[in-house]
């Protein structure tokens, strides 16, 4: 039987660390990495490190797939089984996945009490609402507090990666409005966001070094999101962990966020972004409207 009377459901690419799933008690529907005619869940068969070691080895580009309506409706029923009375489902931008369509038409298949709500973001811009979600829940509130709750931090987020290339972001297809640095600029370090309104990719800026990249990256997040409040923040990275570390560490010597995250980005995210990339994703409460 379930503890809560309201589930919480998202999928892979929120990049929630295992152990705030668990202590949540959030469902993780995976997307799929399509590679050489097999097909793995998002961090189910596939590890992340296991992959960024075949994505920079493996000829074959993969591909990635969102889940059927068909496994939406399996996992709403097992929610209903374990005891919930309704349900939230946030899922990733519908700017760049079919995942929030598929959600939304699982709810018209099932008899469950469904809320479906579209993040706009992805990696832990979506994550961050998911968890606010989690805690309003925690503290009470019912699928509309919670939903106000995940709005409400969406309105706040940022989600800024530097890319090592823009090689697989414009290979996936993902890539909005940063398409003006396809061609002769595809060896220089880009600077995307997720817009958080629109729910696309687009341009922030390139630079020719590494170093530079993550300098950039680093003051562009803390202007977007603001520092004059409680800061929650996760450092995400494609198998780079030791510039993810050093970047960490800097957060918390300057800031001394009240949360401080760091994690490996999963396959799905990570077909699109890249080996090597660094994402910065996260919010200042009371802070960017």
């Amino acid at each position: 039987m379930s503890k809560h009377r309201t589930a919480l459901i998202t999928d892979s690419t929120c990049d929630i660390p295992r152990h705030l799933i668990e202590e949540y008690d959030i469902t993780v529907v995976p997307l799929h990495v399509i590679w050489s005619d097999e097909t793995y869940r998002d961090r189910v068969d596939l590890d992340p490190r296991d992959f960024y070691r075949r994505l920079t080895e493996d000829p074959e580009y993969p591909t990635t797939a969102h889940p059927t309506p068909g496994g939406f409706v399996e996992t709403y029923r097992e929610a209903v089984q374990d005891g919930a009375r309704e349900i939230v489902v946030i899922t990733l931008s519908s700017q760049l996945s079919g995942a929030f369509e598929a959600a939304s038409q699982a709810s018209t298949m099932t008899e469950a009490s469904v809320r479906v709500f579209d993040s706009k973001e992805t990696t832990m811009g979506l994550g961050w609402q998911v968890l606010a979600a989690a805690r309003a829940r925690k503290a009470g509130g019912d699928a509309e507090a919670m939903i106000r709750a995940a709005d409400e931090t969406r309105r706040r987020v940022g989600v800024y990666v530097s890319l090592d290339t823009l090689e697989y972001l414009h290979k996936g297809g993902r890539i909005g409005g940063a398409t003006r640095f396809i061609g002769s600029l595809l060896d220089l370090k880009p600077l995307v966001y997720v817009d958080h309104d629109t729910g696309k990719v687009e341009a922030a800026g390139r630079v020719r070094t590494r170093k530079r990249g993550l300098g950039m990256l680093y003051d562009s997040f803390f202007e977007a999101v603001g520092t004059n409040s409680s800061l929650h923040v996760a450092v995400l990275h494609g198998d780079a962990p030791r510039d993810a570390e050093r970047v960490a560490q800097r957060i918390e010597r300057e800031y001394a966020p009240q949360e401080l995250l760091i994690d490996i980005t999963g396959p799905v995210l990570g077909v699109h972004t890249g080996p090597r990339a660094i994402a910065l994703c996260g919010y200042a409460e009371g802070e960017r409207n």
